[in-house]
């Protein structure tokens, strides 16, 4: 599944070889559910991300690791949507409600970013739509030729 918006803009743009994201957050819009733990992840998932099974562990690192997870999941599928691969995004802006977060953001990154990780910018904000329950927001930017 591609990123949605949440209101009345684009999800992806391309502009002759560059191709910009909408930042993307945990939720999704037609079912109108948000991402709060590896509950709401794909089965396994939440075990290759970091869930331990211990509840007290799980349920303090579960809502960014799992919200992570879901937005680069959808960062790929939207670069596939648009015509390239999410090995072609060059540059991120990453949006916190706690920049404590970010250490257990950049382990779930590094998975889609193995090799060359992108240009980023990291900037801590108060909230972020649709509800508090948002823990993080990524926009992309992406270098993909037409055609290739």
């Amino acid at each position: 599944m591609t990123a949605a918006p949440l209101a009345r803009y684009s999800a992806w743009k391309r502009r002759g070889d560059f191709i910009f994201l909408s930042g993307i957050v945990a939720a999704d819009p037609g079912s109108g559910t948000i991402v709060r733990g590896f509950d709401d992840l794909p089965d396994g998932v939440g075990r290759s991300i970091g869930q331990t099974g211990e509840f007290s562990v799980d349920a303090k690192d579960g809502p960014i690791l799992s919200q992570t997870w879901f937005v680069f999941d959808r960062i790929r599928a939207t670069m596939e949507e648009a015509g390239g691969g999410i090995e072609d995004v060059f540059k991120l802006v990453q949006y916190f409600r706690n920049l404590s977060d970010f250490p257990r953001f950049n382990q779930v990154r590094r998975m889609f970013f193995p090799e060359d990780p992108p240009v980023s910018t990291v900037v801590e904000v108060s909230e972020m739509m649709p509800c508090g329950d948002i823990l993080v927001e990524v926009e992309a930017t992406a270098y993909c030729p037409a055609g290739q």
